[in-house]
């Protein structure tokens, strides 16, 4: 097993951090915090343009075909830039269900335009008051006609206000597992969303879904397998979710360094206080620890090799340390690490984000026991 980057994932990895300099500073990030729509239109343009919706989507569909690894690479940028953008739940979760299990028309129809950024997709997954498991998905779809009807209410879907196709997970059957895909027009008649509020100040929403009306050809994949391509797919994207958490603390743990060597207290900077000195020395420990944990969960996932364990662990552990490092950053700014024109708050209110969104320890925690103690 190899971890080294090749000149050619060096080079991607420079473009996509230059990208994130011109276009996505720490001030744009500011910017667009709590804003309806909540990212930069010219940078999801620079986006397409440069063929990162569809990296690691497949040539049939204009994308590059490209690996995890170039995926790894790419969201330790946006995770170092706090990048904003519907990129994961359109180009990795709304393209990703649609490789699994579209029907030929459904990929043809708005893959192309995902590799593009002319379509959007983003997902409504959790319920109010419900976990991450299937029994918490509570909106139902019940069969009118030759379609659906879709009744409930969806929590926490990313960039609901500019999808162009929401992908819904509803119950279809009292089956623990009984829940299907469904592709939703966001201005269809039933449709309503209403904006959240949220610890990072990204933009996320309520959507309403009361007697919108679906057809059979918007489901994707056979009846009953919704659960089983969801969860596919998501351990899929935990790779890149982990990434992009261990990419956040690598920039922190930089940011906190230069504050310990610059900030003087008694003559002498921070750095040099031997108790300082140790936490940052433990965080360092960790980031390097978390990305080459990260590294080979990607390399297993290029390489065609189980990531049931890899995904989980890369993406506790990431999540754990970005937490963990951001918090170490906020003692060691002390006070002043918490206003607004500080960076660390930044990162410190994304972490905590990131580390119980998706799945939160206890799931990946479950999901890592279940591949030592099930086999």
């Amino acid at each position: 097993m190899d971890l080294d980057f090749s000149a050619e994932q060096d080079m991607l990895r420079e473009m996509v951090r230059g990208l994130c300099a011109s276009a996505s500073s720490l001030d744009t990030v500011r910017e667009f915090e709590d804003d309806p729509v909540g990212y930069s239109t010219d940078l999801w343009r620079q986006l397409g343009e440069l063929d990162l919706l569809g990296l690691m989507l497949p040539e049939e569909y204009g994308g590059s075909g490209m690996s995890a690894l170039e995926g790894c690479v790419v969201y330790e940028e946006f995770g170092r830039a706090l990048v904003a953008s519907p990129h994961f739940v359109s180009a990795v979760m709304g393209a990703g269900v649609l490789l699994r299990a579209g029907s030929d028309a459904q990929r043809h129809a708005l893959i192309p335009g995902i590799v593009a950024g002319t379509e959007i997709l983003t997902t409504a997954w959790l319920e109010a008051e419900g976990g991450f498991g299937a029994r918490s998905v509570r909106t139902t779809a019940t069969a009118e006609g030759d379609g659906f009807r879709l009744d409930g209410e969806k929590w926490h879907v990313p960039f609901a206000s500019s999808a162009t196709r929401v992908v819904v997970l509803a119950r279809t059957g009292p089956g623990d597992d009984a829940v299907d895909l469904f592709l939703v027009d966001p201005q269809a008649a039933g449709v309503s969303l209403q904006q959240q509020f949220t610890l990072a100040s990204d933009t996320q929403y309520a959507v309403t879904l009361a007697g919108v009306l679906v057809t059979e050809a918007d489901r994707i994949g056979a009846a009953g397998t919704g659960w089983e391509t969801w969860n596919a797919t998501l351990l899929e994207g935990a790779v890149f979710l982990a990434a992009q958490a261990i990419g956040g603390a690598r920039a922190a743990l930089e940011i906190t360094n230069q504050y310990a060597k610059d900030r003087e207290q008694f003559d002498k900077p921070l750095g040099a206080f031997q108790a300082i000195a140790h936490y940052l020395a433990d965080a360092s420990t960790a980031v390097e620890g978390g990305e080459i944990l990260v590294h080979e969960a990607a390399w297993a996932h290029a390489n065609g090799q189980s990531i049931e364990q890899l995904a989980p662990m890369a993406k506790l552990f990431a999540g754990r340390t970005y937490r963990d490092v951001t918090a170490m950053g906020e003692q060691i700014f002390g006070g002043v690490g918490f206003t607004l024109e500080y960076d660390i708050q930044l990162y410190f209110r994304r972490a905590k984000q990131a580390q119980i969104s998706w799945w939160d320890d206890r799931i990946l925690e479950e999901r890592i026991a279940a591949t030592i103690l099930d086999r």
